[in-house]
């Protein structure tokens, strides 16, 4: 049965976003918002009528051009012109996930009454939503802060039958596709160019995704570690409660229950230590750990209000008689949000890349490099090598993007929120995070195969069990990349990790 999300003021959750996008969601506007987008058409329609004071972005220029009013007759032409002179994108292409998140915010922006779109603009997005037609976008060319305007530009161009299009596989111009499904170009009406390119979409279609993948690495950051505590004969005591409710961050509590729960019952960590502790990065995973989750709840909530949000200026309120110029688009709240979710998934991955180090390095009883026969095998000394290089990255990577600001617009945008920039560099650090995580379960599971006959707990034995399915032990030297990929693959496929 084909599954539906009506667009209403309903609230929209990071997580139903992810359904929506994974479990293939078609949208539909409900009457509530074709009314609401209807009214706010009708009133602006009216105001144009009745008003003879100029209205930014409507009967005026834009930017540094807001001051130059423009005719009636020529309105359709301003807005057409906005869109087409601002599809400016360059750099690497979005992926097409991330632009059917844009497509599926804009609508919902949109949605809440207070753009003064056409009920016609609104539905031609859903429909690209609904067939999978992705605009062609590129990630270079956004400050954050008048809006994502040439992400958007570029997501606006197959409205009017320009641009190009990703269908079926194919990057293709976008009028054949419109033509394909019986779409005449829109004609933007007042104010709809400005509607269209003015919004954080970009930047919340980006961090929602982050965010989404986050949550399911912070849960995997949790098993490899398990793993590799009990693969170095590590010590139970650090997670014990009562550690916790004395330094009660939200974080470093669920951390330590997660690890007791995942490491109940393995007779490799009840057995007497010969050591007296561990090094910080084997005691200290709920601290670090539980620092990344409470980042990623405090973004959440960010992007929470966002996607619940109207970004578009100047605002339309038909019931109070309100056109106002504001600054709704600055995309601040997300900037220094990305930059500090990008912060808190370096860390996990930094972590990691310790755990991984310490079990290469020859000490409690497992072999240096965790090879079988070292000198002749180098084993596990470059997946090491590899790690360190993309945590290396991800430093770099978390310089913040929100300090930096760049005039622009002949000095009307003088403050910039540079988000978009926060937005691309999370994307890699959640990325790199995967891969360094995907190392450790590969080292991980080599060095607690060399604990046998001793044995973990059952819920670590299950997933190694399954891991091993598609990852075998590695006896002697061979090509480590496809191992290294398909832990990458294990960590998206196997849920059942997320405890």
């Amino acid at each position: 049965m084909e599954k539906i999300h009506r667009i209403d003021a309903g609230h929209l959750s990071v997580d139903l976003l992810q359904e929506i996008i994974e479990q293939g969601y078609r949208l539909e506007l409900s009457e509530d918002a074709k009314a609401r987008i209807l009214k706010c058409r009708a009133y602006l329609d009216n105001k144009l009528k009745t008003q003879d004071e100029p209205i930014y972005g409507v009967s005026t220029g834009f930017g540094c051009f807001c001051d130059i009013s423009v005719s009636n007759e020529q309105l359709a032409v301003l807005q057409r012109n906005l869109v087409v002179s601002h599809a400016c994108g360059t750099g690497d292409r979005v992926p097409n996930e991330i632009v059917r998140l844009m497509l599926l915010l804009k609508v919902r922006s949109l949605s809440y009454g207070y753009s003064g779109v056409q009920l016609e603009t609104v539905q031609r997005l859903v429909d690209f939503f609904n067939n999978h037609v992705c605009p062609v976008v590129y990630q270079q060319g956004s400050l954050g802060a008048s809006g994502d305007l040439a992400p958007l530009a570029h997501i606006s161009l197959p409205l009017l039958g320009l641009g190009e299009v990703n269908f079926e596989g194919k990057d293709v111009p976008s009028r054949e596709v419109n033509q394909r499904f019986g779409w005449e170009p829109i004609t933007l009406q007042s104010k709809e160019g400005l509607a269209l390119l003015n919004g954080t979409q970009f930047m919340a279609a980006y961090g929602c995704w982050c965010i989404m993948n986050a949550k399911r690495l912070s849960a995997a950051a949790d098993v490899t570690a398990a793993i590799s505590i009990d693969a170095y004969d590590g010590r139970i005591e650090p997670f014990h409660p009562a550690v916790h409710a004395i330094r009660p961050h939200k974080g470093q509590i669920e951390t330590a229950c997660r690890i007791r729960q995942l490491l109940a019952g393995s007779e490799i960590i009840s057995r007497k230590k010969t050591h007296v502790q561990d090094p910080y990065s084997f005691r200290c995973v709920p601290q670090v750990h539980g620092a990344a989750k409470d980042t990623l709840d405090y973004v959440e909530g960010v992007f929470t209000t966002e996607i619940n949000s109207a970004t578009d200026n100047p605002m339309i309120v038909p019931d109070e008689d309100l056109i106002i110029s504001a600054g709704n688009f600055h995309g601040e709240p997300l900037a220094v949000a990305l930059d500090f979710l990008a912060i808190g998934m370096a860390e996990l991955g930094s972590i990691a890349s310790q755990r991984i180090y310490r079990l290469i390095a020859g000490k409690r009883e497992l072999p240096v490099s965790l090879a079988g026969n070292p000198g002749l095998n180098s084993g596990f000394m470059i997946p090491q090598y590899t790690a360190a290089s993309i945590v290396s990255q991800s430093k770099q990577l978390c310089t913040p993007a929100s300090v930096d600001s760049i005039e622009s617009s002949n000095g009307q945008e003088d403050h910039v929120s540079m988000g978009a920039n926060a937005a691309t560099k999370c994307y890699k650090v959640v990325e790199n995070t995967e891969r360094i995580l995907a190392i450790e379960l590969f080292t991980a599971a080599q060095a607690l195969d060399f604990r046998i006959p001793l044995q973990t707990s059952p819920k670590l034995k299950n997933i190694c069990a399954a891991y091993r399915k598609v990852v075998p032990f590695i006896e002697n030297d061979c090509v480590m990349y496809e191992y290294m990929r398909a832990s990458v693959e294990f960590l998206r496929k196997e849920r059942y990790i997320v405890l």
